[in-house]
């Protein structure tokens, strides 16, 4: 029974593996073909995620009726399914073919600016549409350091670190040593990313509107900023449904640079919903990001999560 325990995860990330590899010999306009056809299908069959869309969708855009919040539901798994099938074709695609997928770039200037002025670049990566595609993008043409979180089938992180770092770039922890890894390539004027639309751990964050509704945002970004002067952008790779991917680097909301955790924590998911503004079918709606709540804060010493996602 133990053996076939062992075994289970080591057979499950053979297929994974398989599967990216075999998926990374497809184009762009395959994958999405294949997504348009997966999509529907996730949106039938799992609750969960059909679930949480809509209760994120009706929370965030209240305007929208029943029908037009399915269809927008529909579409965003349909992006969620494409950047699964992309995972290969970012990680273990030739680098010249992943390069040419890459058809348009727009805001380059705003990192290239920073870093004539001797400043660090911090890119506030959201989970939109393909980030694998971006950091591909920024490992090739930045010196670029990003924090890791190994995966939890463990025999898949050597692939999944190989994909992320193959351009170059460096992978860092996420803990202090990491932070202070950031620190250090942002005084050498170097450009890092960091996950801003991720719920940290109790204590790493504050509470700051998402769409007019608090949501728990990390507090890194103020802390690097204050001590490395660094100018922030927003940074995302479009899909277009087929036709490769469009880069796009925004300004930051201005109060990210506030010293005011809360302030520069509202700046954050400022700068994220301009960057979901250039296609909110292309967000990740299915992630749980009000599974935290002030209430919970305040009346729960042990800070246990509190579901407002009740039914999951």
């Amino acid at each position: 029974m133990s053996k076939k325990k062992k075994s289970a995860p080591k057979f499950h990330a053979q297929a994974i593996a398989f599967m990216w590899r075999t998926l990374s010999r497809r184009t762009p306009h395959t994958l999405w073909r294949l997504a348009r056809l997966l999509g529907p299908q996730v949106h039938r069959v799992s609750r969960r995620e059909r679930y949480v869309t809509d209760v994120n969708l009706q929370d965030v855009f209240p305007e929208l009726d029943k029908h037009q919040r399915h269809i927008r539901g529909k579409q965003s798994l349909v992006h969620s399914a494409a950047t699964m099938l992309e995972l290969g074709f970012a990680w273990m695609a030739q680098p010249s073919r992943v390069e040419a997928s890459i058809v348009e770039v727009h805001g380059r200037e705003l990192l290239d600016n920073a870093r004539a002025e001797g400043r660090g670049v911090i890119v506030l990566a959201p989970h939109f549409g393909n980030w694998e595609i971006l950091n591909f993008w920024l490992s090739k043409h930045f010196p670029f350091t990003a924090m890791y979180e190994p995966p939890k089938i463990s025999a898949l992180e050597p692939i999944i670190r190989h994909g992320r770092e193959r351009m170059g770039a460096t992978l860092v922890p996420t803990n202090s040593r990491g932070v202070a890894s950031l620190l250090k390539a942002l005084k050498r004027s170097e450009a890092v990313g960091i996950l801003p639309d991720q719920v940290p751990s109790w204590g790493s964050g504050v509470f700051a509107d998402f769409y007019h509704r608090p949501a728990y945002t990390a507090t890194l970004l103020p802390k690097l900023v204050a001590r490395t002067q660094a100018r922030v952008v927003t940074g995302v790779a479009k899909r277009l449904n087929g036709n490769g991917f469009a880069i796009h680097f925004l300004m930051a909301d201005e109060r990210v640079y506030a010293s005011d955790e809360a302030i520069s924590a509202r700046g954050v998911n400022a700068s994220v919903e301009a960057a979901i503004a250039l296609d909110p079918e292309q967000y990740q709606w299915e992630y749980k990001r009000y599974r935290k709540t002030p209430e919970e804060e305040q009346d729960n010493p042990n800070h246990k999560e509190f579901r407002i996602y009740k039914k999951f």
